[in-house]
C-alpha cells in the first residue's frame, strides 16, 4: 500500500543522522535523483482511487517537503563543519604553495656535455675511488719514489698502511691504471671524477676540483689521433671556428706531452685576466702512455700504444660560461647556480 510505504519511508527520514558528507549524498541519490523514492511514490500515487488521491496527496507533499529540508539541512550542517575546519587549519581547497625548481650545477651540465661528445666517439666511461694508494696514484704512472715530479702535486696525505702512502687521489689518472690492470687492450676510456691538491684558494685554483682525463690504447694508436680526436672535441664544445694549438711539455706518464690552448673565448683573443692578456688558454694536458706505464699495468708496450689526456671541469666550465672566478663553484649562491639549466622531474 502506499500509505504504508509513505509511513514507513518518513521514519527513515526522521531517523537519518548522517556522520559525513557521504551519508549526505547517498541520503540524496536515495530519495530526490530522478529515480530515487520521492520520485517513484509519486508515479504509484497516479495509480491509486480518486478518494485515496484526496487523502495521501497531502501527506506525499509532506513526506516530499521532509526529505528535501532533511537533506537540505544535512547539507548546510557539514558546510558548516568544513568552513570550521578552513578556519582552523587554512583552506584546504587552496593550491598548495609553490617552490622554485632547483637548477643544475654548471660543472655538472658542462660535466656531462664533455661526457656525451666522448661517447659518440666511441669512449666509455670508468671510474675509481677518491682515497687512493701510492702505487696507483704515482708508482705506475712513472712517478718513482723521491721523484721531483711528485712536487708537481701537493697531495693530501691521509695515512701509512702497510709501508704504503694512502692519499686524496691528485688525478684521475689513478683510474686508468686501476682500468689497464683489470682488463686487455684495446681501452677507449674517460675518467670523470673529484681530485684534491694542497693548493692555495684563488680565483684560479682550488684544493679540490673537478677532472675528465681520457685514455685509448690499442694497436697503432698515433699521435695525430690524439691531435684529431682533441681538436673535434674542442670543435663540438666551444663551436667551429675556435682556434687549437698544441706546445710540449712535461708528464711523467705521457712521451711526447703536450699542453693544448684553445684561443680565449672571454676576450675573442684580445687579450684579458683570465688568458692573462696572451689570447689564448690552456685547457688541458695529454700526450702518447709512456711505455713504462704500459709495462707496469701488464700491457706490451712493443704491441700496443695509446694516448691520454686529461682536464679540469672547472677551467672548461670558466671558458664556456664565461665565468672568472672559480671558486663560485662551491660557494653555494643561489643566485649564481640559478641562472644556470632548471632540472625537471
Amino acid at each position: 500500500m502506499l500509505q504504508d510505504k509513505i509511513k514507513q519511508f518518513t521514519e527513515e527520514i526522521k531517523g537519518f543522522a548522517p556522520t559525513s558528507a557521504v551519508d549526505v549524498e547517498n541520503f540524496r541519490l536515495k530519495f530526490l535523483v530522478a529515480k530515487g523514492i520521492v520520485k517513484g511514490l509519486f508515479e504509484e500515487f497516479k495509480t491509486v482511487s480518486t478518494e485515496e488521491k484526496r487523502t495521501l496527496g497531502k501527506v506525499l507533499n509532506e513526506f516530499k517537503l521532509l526529505a528535501e529540508k532533511t537533506y537540505s539541512d544535512a547539507q548546510a550542517q557539514f558546510a558548516q563543519t568544513k568552513k570550521s575546519l578552513q578556519r582552523e587549519e587554512g583552506d584546504l581547497t587552496l593550491p598548495g604553495e609553490g617552490f622554485q625548481l632547483g637548477s643544475r650545477h654548471p660543472l655538472s651540465l658542462v660535466r656531462k656535455e664533455i661526457v656525451e661528445i666522448f661517447k659518440k666517439l666511441g669512449f666509455i666511461v670508468a671510474e675509481g675511488p677518491e682515497i687512493e694508494d701510492d702505487w696507483h696514484n704515482f708508482s705506475a704512472l712513472n712517478f718513482p719514489p723521491e721523484h721531483p715530479a711528485r712536487d708537481m702535486q701537493d697531495t693530501f696525505f691521509v695515512e701509512k698502511k702497510d709501508g704504503n702512502d694512502i692519499a686524496l687521489r691528485t688525478h684521475t689518472s689513478s683510474v686508468q691504471v686501476r682500468l689497464m690492470e683489470m682488463g686487455k687492450p684495446p681501452f677507449r676510456a674517460i675518467m670523470p671524477g673529484r681530485v684534491y691538491r694542497n693548493e692555495a684558494i684563488s680565483a684560479r685554483a682550488h684544493c679540490f676540483f673537478h677532472q675528465v682525463e681520457g685514455l685509448y690504447v690499442d694497436e697503432n694508436v698515433s699521435f695525430a689521433d690524439l691531435k684529431q680526436t682533441l681538436f673535434h672535441f674542442v670543435q663540438e664544445l666551444y663551436g667551429e671556428g675556435t682556434k687549437v694549438r698544441f706546445r710540449p711539455s712535461y708528464f711523467p706518464f705521457t712521451e711526447p706531452s703536450a699542453e693544448m690552448d684553445i684561443s680565449c673565448t672571454i676576450c675573442k683573443g684580445e687579450g684579458c685576466q683570465l688568458c692573462k692578456n696572451s689570447g689564448w688558454v690552456e685547457i688541458l694536458g695529454c700526450g702518447m702512455v709512456d711505455p713504462n706505464v704500459l709495462e707496469n699495468c701488464g700491457i706490451d708496450s712493443k704491441k700496443y700504444s695509446g694516448f691520454a689526456f686529461g682536464m679540469g671541469i672547472e677551467r672548461i666550465t670558466n671558458l664556456k660560461y664565461e665565468i672568472r672566478d672559480l671558486r663560485l663553484f662551491s660557494e653555494n649562491d643561489v643566485r649564481f647556480l640559478s641562472q644556470f639549466e632548471t632540472e625537471l622531474v
